[in-house]
């Protein structure tokens, strides 16, 4: 017997706001979101997604959308669902939700992504100090490639996730209030003072919470109490892990009834990091799944770390669908900042060295720093803590698959490469929103393009 299409039970008009979809969508973690449909365990069923940002990146030669973004609004999510046995009854807290991902894609008709750096002012990334202004590269899909240049995708969700009880809600929203609370100087990432809010605080502006009418006495009440979208936590949610793609397997814990299945940000490729905030090549699209429910799965598998049982993280498998790459050249980072300061075993540190390293061995060739910058978040590199015992340096490595390249990177006797040569330009920074590229400060004060 031929397989069953998949019965599609929240589909997206990519033409319309994400606030006028048929199916309502939701931007919020919240106990209390009703669910848009129901899912029986072992069927097989499509959801699709708006990117993000829900269309306010246009595919146009300005990064002028990045630039001004306005990060209260998103992540915008697909869900939730309620999760049933054959029976019809729900998943339960303390049950562990296995989700396959059996096919996943960009929507039809909308086969573009893009990938960007926000302005240092706006969010800024890994590498605000370095690369501070606002850039915009646009990517167009071909079955598994993206063009400007070509990458294979390694297509996922960045957000997959249930959503959190009331409990953990509170937990939540109280270790990340104390946090919020702490001096932005006293909190660093690699010597760099955060230029975005260390943690975001529920917030009504810009709220949408799927089927509760903004507005009304619930949705204030709600509004004020829904955790942000934007960081990974106990749930799931954004974790931007790049091999949750076709053939993997997630398994969540269920804190709510029905479990309440969301999902979104869906990305064409990413890689390991995600590195300049909006990395990943970001577009519209779909996920086909299938859900088994293992009653008693989160006690008997997901051992909690912390004060409570609720302390605790999914797990996933990997798929067998991903690009196969032979050969790779592999940097490594240490941790010494750039300024030549020593860390104690700062992985954060450690990596940012290696992504710097291999910025400016690859602009070598003919790319502007820019470019590598943009390519070394979307394209499948590996990313590696390689050592973390031997003290005082952390040892983290970058690996980057070097058949993306339309030339060879390896490094050579001088008499074979007599200067940079670059093949064929990537037409990775032409979307920007000045016309030019930004001019840096190195540590030593010097311009640097």
């Amino acid at each position: 017997m031929a397989p069953l299409t998949p019965r599609l039970v929240v589909p997206i008009d990519v033409k319309k706001q994400p606030w006028e979809q048929k199916i309502p969508l939701h931007n919020r973690w919240h106990p209390d979101i009703p669910p848009v449909a129901d899912v029986t365990e072992g069927e097989l069923f499509r959801v699709e997604m708006v990117d993000w940002t829900g269309g306010r990146v246009r595919d146009d030669n300005s990064a002028d959308d990045i630039k001004f973004m306005d990060l209260t609004i998103t992540h915008y999510l697909s869900g939730p669902l309620r999760i049933v046995d054959t029976e019809g009854v729900p998943a339960s807290p303390g049950d562990l939700l296995a989700v396959e991902i059996c096919n996943l894609g960009p929507l039809p008709g909308d086969e573009w992504g893009y990938t960007a750096i926000f302005e240092r002012e706006n969010g800024g990334g890994f590498l605000t100090d370095h690369f501070p202004r606002a850039r915009k590269a646009i990517w167009y899909f071909e079955g598994i490639y993206a063009y400007s240049p070509q990458i294979p995708g390694l297509t996922h969700p960045g957000i997959i996730g249930t959503a959190p009880s009331v409990e953990l809600l509170n937990i939540w929203n109280e270790r990340e209030k104390r946090l919020a609370e702490t001096s932005p100087e006293t909190l660093k990432v690699c010597e760099v003072l955060h230029q975005r809010p260390l943690a975001n605080l529920p917030t009504p502006e810009n709220c949408l919470l799927g089927k509760i009418q903004k507005g009304t006495t619930e949705w204030h009440k709600m509004a004020n109490e829904a955790a942000r979208t934007i960081p990974g936590r106990e749930n799931g949610g954004n974790c931007d892990i790049k091999n949750l793609s076709r053939g993997s397997k997630v398994y969540l814990p269920v804190f709510v009834e029905g479990a309440n299945l969301s999902t979104g940000d869906m990305h064409f490729s990413q890689g390991d990091g995600e590195v300049s905030f909006c990395g990943a090549i970001e577009m519209s699209g779909f996920l086909e799944l299938k859900c088994e429910i293992i009653r008693g799965g989160m006690k008997e598998y997901l051992i909690p770390v912390g004060p409570t049982p609720l302390h605790v993280n999914p797990i996933f498998e990997i798929g067998p669908v991903e690009p196969r790459f032979s050969e790779w050249l592999v940097f490594e980072g240490i941790s010494v900042d750039e300024s030549g300061k020593q860390h104690f075993l700062d992985a954060s540190v450690a990596y940012k060295r290696a992504v710097l390293n291999a910025i400016e061995y690859l602009s070598r060739f003919g790319y502007s720093k820019e470019q590598v910058y943009l390519l070394l978040s979307c394209c499948p590199c590996e990313g590696r803590i390689s050592g973390i015992v031997d003290s005082p340096n952390a040892v983290a490595t970058l690996a980057i698959p070097t058949a993306i390249f339309d030339q060879d990177i390896r490094p050579k006797h001088l008499r074979e490469r007599p200067g940079p040569k670059l093949i064929r330009l990537p037409d990775l920074l032409s979307c920007s929103n000045d016309g030019h590229l930004p001019v840096t400060q190195d540590q030593s004060g010097r311009s640097v393009p």
